[in-house]
């Protein structure tokens, strides 16, 4: 353990800060683990903060191993040391019980990654220790090779009797001669700063008005990429001309509807980047074949189904669903792709699932492979509760290693002259990671003629017997809620409040392992899931009969429910009416699905179509409708912005308008209320609005906390 402060200099310190002088690392760790703490209540335990768990358990058992063996302090003192580092220990254990995937980080040896060990020796130099050469300069440890399919995987792995015939035509990939072996990487001045943190912190802060997207060149004269009859849009066209410039990574982030589709079939055709791969979710894998034929008529596209047996291994465009993907990674690593795009790339912010470290697998392959090949993220809201959201995306852009900023990266933020303890920094910092490829533009700033659109709420009183029900069951669970709370209170002793009012680390405690309970316990208890799916249930018909009367007003209209039992009344409500409907659901052919949509935007016959909030909430066009009914809420106000923006997109020529059912005099209204106030992230962090900061807690989280707050009576 390095030595601390001299004696000399404790002896001239105050008594009011003696107890630390002989522990000055003691102060830091208790404040380290409090920023941890915190971020774990709301569920927001990103890598950043996972390093700093391990850093703080490891510095806890140095630290008690040098104070036990330290023969200079009184008996009394050692104790008082001693007690101080068991409550530390005692804050990291509650937290790892609250999230288990901590617990493994407690191992003896888990500090020893670099980014910990800066960690490391940063807080062992704030606290005024003195440490060794070899641990002042920290080395990055050679990258090991990528291994695409994991062995639990291998089995699983088929590879098409076409591939085989593409395979045996050319056994041998042409070298990519511009992979030389790459030159060191000189020393730069933040090599020894930890910068993930900052990173996440300098768009967490926005940046006063600013917009999150990087200089475009200027629209080009002529438009030289449009086959005939068709016409790139100018936002469209200034992103082409930054591929032609040879930009070739890209966060594509323009709100939905702006028509990133054809962007990307275009960017690769600039891009000359094919093979090309193309990850998507399965209810657009149809659509994107049908967007390579029409702006790029001279290139192939195929789309993968199953285990491939259908698959024209000699296309350019290869089109892939997430959930299919894992079965495909062997032969997909060892095409030789030239470019990749990942659609609704939010769908990988889960580092530990297993369709995000494939998609990272294959993207780490390709950079391998190819030299600055052609890498797209699409997303029209990357952000769904946290900036740590990005870390996924721009792991797959090859920005970030997660640990730390990637060479281009870090010799941007080299460049800036500063330093995280510089508050210049953080803008600064924003502005390099935009530079990397960020590209958001906002409808009402690149699309005029794209209508308004506008979200009215129409609360509807549940005053049957069913709807009774559910406001009593609401009011039990707040009440058993507040019990809990009261307990806790008494438990500990104390009067829980603050300045006359309810404890808000109790509230939130008590919502949590309620929010806990209720995932583990699924449909087969009364908990707030199966509360909010009542409401559903009871708003159906309701919902129902209002999209009835707005059909035969306005003309076609789009029915978004999240549970299948409420579709199936609704439609039931609608064939009654005499209304013809399609049905976009998560258990359909993409063929069927396809058919679906077609007959809903061509047949004037058809006027509702009735859909699933996640089926069919990501990448269909149904712009033959103008409104939408949402007859259930959605968890996130990222789900329900891509509802409304299957109608709110390039192609639609009147004003869009949301409808949506909430229960009133119930939780869903909280519900609706939280789901606004999401918003506030994306449009700080992204566009640089001056929106207050609001929880990050999550929907779920904050409508137990409130059920809680309102049976105590303080809401």
């Amino acid at each position: 353990m390095p030595t601390t402060a001299p004696a000399a200099q404790r002896r001239r310190r105050t008594p009011s800060a003696r107890r630390d002088d002989e522990a000055p690392i003691i102060p830091i760790l208790a404040r380290k683990v409090r920023e941890v703490e915190a971020k774990a209540q709301r569920g927001k335990l990103g890598p950043t903060n996972r390093v700093k768990f391990q850093v703080i358990a490891f510095l806890v058992r140095e630290e008690r191993a040098r104070v036990k063996a330290d023969t200079t302090l009184a008996d009394g003192a050692r104790a008082e040391l001693l007690k101080r580092l068991d409550g530390v220990a005692t804050i990291l254990a509650k937290t790892a019980a609250r999230d288990t995937s901590l617990i493994q980080l407690l191992e003896v040896d888990q500090a020893a990654s670099p980014v910990a060990r800066r960690m490391r020796r940063d807080w062992l130099l704030e606290s005024g220790a003195e440490l060794a050469p070899d641990e002042l300069i920290i080395t990055d440890v050679a990258p090991a090779s990528t291994t695409v399919v994991p062995a639990a995987l291998a089995e699983r792995q088929v590879v098409p009797a076409s591939i085989e015939s593409r395979q045996l035509a050319n056994p041998f990939q042409p070298p990519d001669l511009s992979l030389r072996a790459p030159k060191p990487t000189p020393r730069r001045r933040l090599d020894g700063w930890e910068l993930m943190g900052p990173l996440y912190k300098a768009f967490e802060m926005g940046a006063g008005g600013a917009s999150a997207s990087m200089e475009l060149p200027q629209v080009p004269e002529f438009d030289r990429l449009s086959p005939k009859g068709l016409e790139v849009m100018p936002h469209q066209s200034r992103f082409l001309e930054a591929v032609r410039d040879g930009h070739r990574t890209f966060l594509l982030a323009d709100e939905p509807g702006l028509g990133k589709t054809a962007e990307s079939v275009l960017a690769a055709s600039v891009a000359g980047a094919y093979p090309l791969l193309a990850v998507v979710p399965n209810v657009v894998k149809m659509n994107w074949a049908r967007e390579v034929e029409r702006w790029t008529p001279q290139r192939r596209a195929t789309v993968i189904h199953g285990d491939g047996e259908t698959v024209d291994a000699f296309a350019d465009v290869f089109i892939v669903n997430y959930e299919i993907l894992d079965r495909h990674l062997s032969w997909l690593g060892s095409l030789g792709l030239k470019g990749m795009v990942v659609d609704e790339a939010h769908f990988i912010k889960n580092l530990t699932s297993q369709r995000s470290q494939n998609v990272l697998a294959l993207a780490t392959r390709i950079r391998e492979q190819v030299r600055n090949p052609l890498l797209l993220a699409l997303t029209g809201t990357p952000l769904i509760n946290d900036v740590e959201d990005f870390d996924a995306i721009w792991r797959f852009l090859g920005w970030t290693t997660g640990e730390k900023p990637g060479p281009v990266l870090m010799e941007r933020l080299d460049d800036t002259g500063l330093t995280p303890a510089d508050k210049a920094f953080y803008p600064e910092a924003r502005e390099a990671v935009i530079s990397m490829g960020i590209v958001r533009r906002k409808k009402k700033d690149v699309a005029a003629d794209l209508p308004d659109k506008l979200i009215a709420d129409l609360p509807v009183e549940l005053d049957d017997d069913f709807g009774r029900s559910i406001r009593a069951a609401e009011r039990e669970l707040g009440e058993r809620l507040a019990a809990r709370y009261r307990r806790i209170i008494e438990a500990r002793g104390a009067r829980g409040s603050t300045s006359g009012g309810v404890d808000a680390d109790i509230v939130r405690l008590v919502a949590q392992n309620e929010l806990d309970e209720s995932k583990a316990a699924g449909t087969g208890s009364e908990n707030v899931f199966t509360m909010v799916r009542k409401i559903g249930q009871a708003k159906a018909l309701l919902a129902a009969d209002y999209t009835v009367q707005l059909q035969r007003s306005v003309g076609k209209v789009v029915f978004f429910a999240k549970h299948i039992d409420v579709m199936d009344a609704a439609e039931a409500h609608f064939a009654a009416a005499g209304i013809r409907t399609i049905s976009i659901r998560g258990d359909q052919t993409t063929p069927a699905r396809q058919i679906a949509i077609d007959a809903f935007n061509n047949d004037p016959g058809v006027g509702v179509a009735v859909c699933s909030l996640t089926a069919a909430g990501v990448g269909l066009n149904m712009q033959a409708a103008s409104n939408v009914v949402l007859a259930e809420l959605s968890w996130t106000a990222a789900e329900q912005t891509q509802a409304i923006d299957r109608v709110h997109r390039i192609g639609q020529d009147e004003p869009v308008t949301a409808w949506r059912i909430i229960a009133a005099h119930t939780i869903d209204t909280k519900i609706a209320e939280l789901i606004d106030s999401k918003q506030g992230l994306a449009a700080r962090a992204l566009d640089g609005e001056a929106v207050d900061p609001q929880s990050s807690d999550s929907v779920q989280l904050s409508a137990l906390m409130h059920l809680v707050r309102r049976a105590l009576g303080a809401e």
